[in-house]
């Protein structure tokens, strides 16, 4: 009888990554990945206790590709904020469904504390401490999340925009014609204008 092959955590979580993608969250389960590992199910419970294992893989292997090196410490403390979350946004933003997750285990991915630190520090740097940069560091957080979520879920070129520019003018004055504004927005400006707000009342 052949011996049974070894799978590093690795190549699950680039099984599971490749369920992701291909399935949504939704489709995320142990049979899949271990369909995808040409596996059976039972197989796959040799390498991990459970789904919530699974997905810690996952993310870890996503946020593991971000590049957590504190920038030029020579560059304005904003500078490097939008270094640090342009960063975050190319990595996760290739793979958005598994933006869930991220939130669920980063208290456990070294990657995602690492991000943070870094982030901190430069929030620091910036004269932010206590109270102020708890909340500093959540409002950031919530605005890339909910940024890339939009992003891929109701870009601002999507069908959505374009029914929301048609509503009767009358009724929907602003909503109308904002939504006539959008339809010109591009992904880059959406994302880096959104976060641009957010630092000049960071500032304030």
């Amino acid at each position: 009888m052949p011996r049974p092959r070894s799978l590093t955590p690795d190549q699950l979580a680039s099984a599971a990554l490749a369920v992701l993608d291909r399935e949504g969250l939704a489709g995320l389960s142990m049979r899949a990945v271990a369909k995808e590992l040409g596996m059976s199910t039972m197989g796959l419970y040799r390498y991990v206790d459970d789904r919530e294992q699974l997905e810690g893989l996952v993310v870890e292997r996503v946020l593991g590709a971000v590049d957590t090196t504190p920038p030029d410490s020579g560059a304005p403390w904003d500078e490097r904020l939008r270094t640090m979350v342009g960063r975050l946004r190319d990595t996760v933003g290739a793979h958005p469904a598994v933006l869930p997750l991220t939130l669920a285990h980063r208290h456990r991915s070294p990657s995602s504390l690492r991000w943070a630190e870094t982030v901190l520090g430069i929030l620091t740097e910036a004269g932010l401490d206590g109270e102020r940069r708890v909340l500093a560091l959540r409002a950031l957080l919530g605005y890339v999340i909910g940024a890339i979520q939009l992003e891929h879920l109701g870009p601002l070129s999507g069908a959505g925009t374009v029914t929301i520019s048609e509503l009767p003018s009358d009724e929907f004055p602003y909503l109308a014609d904002t939504a006539r504004q959008a339809r010109s927005v591009g992904a880059e400006r959406e994302f880096f204008g959104g976060l641009e707000v957010f630092l000049c009342g960071l500032g304030a």
